[in-house]
């Protein structure tokens, strides 16, 4: 059922379905490394267009991600160590989903780079817009956010940047609407994604695409 509310939402909004963005901007990758996989990756409605392997260093979130068959193959393991484990260019994309604010600047620009050693063709980066307080949940003290990333230092660094999510200033903590009733003011973020999708700025949430 919820499934078919999705496909009826998306259709009526259909600038508003980030895993669409997110499937154009993979594209034509035959494979594909989802850097910190966690229990349920965006790519789960199209991952059989390729080859994934999911990366996690949370056991729980691993095994979730397993039953739901979302990837092809999986490693327990510290993404800082991806570099070490994967040669480099062993993938057309390398894929970061709501990964890279959980760590300090440092490590996050570490990260990056690994990320663009590993890859043949495509780094894609998917983060709030600056920063956004998170703490630990679902027992995991990974969750916790370190770091903020904007547009502007993104497309510094060589990312097209795309806007997700509508207006920054209508959302909270774990991408929950701010206002009430909260299904209205969803349906009027989403429609703010038309303005937002260009304008990375102003979004809640930012997609960041390198090729190399």
């Amino acid at each position: 059922m919820q499934t078919i509310i999705r496909k009826i939402y998306y259709t009526i909004f259909p600038f508003s379905n980030y895993e669409k963005e997110l499937e154009n901007a993979i594209g034509d990758s035959k494979t594909l490394i989802d850097v910190g996989c966690g229990s349920q990756s965006p790519i789960y409605s199209f991952s059989r267009k390729f080859y994934s392997i999911g990366v996690d260093c949370f056991s729980p979130s691993i095994e979730k991600s397993k039953k739901a068959k979302i990837h092809n193959k999986y490693y327990k393991l510290n993404i800082m160590d991806i570099d070490k484990k994967f040669k480099a260019n062993s993938f057309d994309c390398a894929l970061a989903s709501d990964v890279i604010e959980h760590f300090d600047k440092k490590e996050g620009l570490r990260l990056l780079k690994k990320m663009e050693k590993i890859s043949r063709k495509k780094i894609i980066i998917f983060t709030p817009n600056g920063f956004l307080k998170q703490g630990e949940y679902d027992n995991n003290p990974w969750q916790v956010h370190k770091s903020g990333w904007t547009a502007e230092e993104m497309k510094k660094r060589g990312y097209k940047v795309v806007g997700i999510n509508g207006l920054k200033s209508l959302r909270k903590e774990f991408t929950e609407i701010k206002y009430h009733p909260k299904i209205i003011w969803r349906i009027i973020s989403d429609i703010t994604q038309i303005f937002t999708r260009n304008n990375p700025r102003k979004a809640f949430q930012i997609l960041c695409i390198k090729t190399k």
